[in-house]
């Protein structure tokens, strides 16, 4: 079963909380990277990423965090493709847990 979550449940999942999962969402979709917590927790070089969506940022291949937004409109065709490409790379590897509001 998937859950919905709003823009600031998502946020509470960065990492922080040492007892609360950790998510990135990409196109909407929410995946639990807990297992690379290395990565994604404080202080791991994708934790930008973490309780957001990241879909602009991924496309950009940019971890700077005022890229790390939902909104990919501006996204190029390479850019587009890069951002399928991870949503690809998320689902083999990371569980999905739910959707964006």
């Amino acid at each position: 079963m998937s859950a919905t979550f709003t823009h600031a449940e998502l946020a509470k999942h960065d990492g922080t909380n040492e007892t609360a999962p950790i998510y990135v969402a990409i196109k909407g979709t929410v995946f639990d990277v807990s297992a690379k917590k290395e990565m994604y927790g404080p202080g791991g070089s994708y934790h930008c990423f973490a309780g957001k969506d990241a879909s602009q940022a991924l496309g950009k291949s940019s971890v700077k965090p005022e890229d790390c937004v939902a909104d990919y409109s501006g996204l190029n065709e390479a850019e587009l493709k890069t951002l399928d490409d991870w949503v690809i790379f998320f689902e083999k590897r990371y569980t999905i847990v739910g959707k964006t509001a």
